[in-house]
């Protein structure tokens, strides 16, 4: 690609990145196509916070402020948000997906959540391998593993 002679950095970014917009129950946001940094450094602090305060501080990073609020107003639930922010993330992350892609990839994380391990899995964690050999590990006898057994002094 050549430069532009006078392009400002915002029209370079802008024709790099194809920002865009989308509308999202009723709402105008910016297509994220960058994950801001003021964001990646929240993220790290607010980790394991549940704050409504902090959702919505994220939320306003990544789409713009008060989006969280206008789209609540208008009626968005919870699978809805999800499948959003992954939507968002994916695309400040480099990746554009579909809004269904998103919602396949919501749908696959609840999935494997909470998840019981099926028959298979079981079994397969039950017949681990050997760290040292790749090999079958061996039960060990319970003499050779086992305490003596005390009699009681009462």
């Amino acid at each position: 690609m050549t430069a532009r002679k006078n392009e400002s950095w915002d029209d370079f970014w802008t024709r790099v990145n194809g920002a865009g917009t989308e509308t999202i129950r009723g709402v105008e946001v910016q297509v994220p196509t960058d994950v801001p940094l003021a964001m990646e450094q929240r993220l790290k602090a607010l980790e394991d916070s549940e704050s409504e305060d902090d959702i919505r501080e994220m939320v306003g990073l990544l789409f713009g402020a008060d989006v969280l609020g206008q789209w609540t107003e208008n009626g968005m639930g919870l699978m809805e948000f999800k499948t959003v922010l992954a939507w968002g993330m994916a695309h400040a992350g480099g990746a554009k997906v579909t809004f269904q892609e998103a919602y396949d990839i919501v749908l696959a994380e609840e999935a494997s959540e909470g998840k019981a391990p099926n028959r298979a899995q079981r079994r397969a964690a039950s017949n681990s391998r050997s760290a040292s050999t790749g090999g079958r590990s061996r039960r060990t006898s319970s003499a050779s593993t086992g305490s003596a057994r005390r009699t009681s002094l009462a």
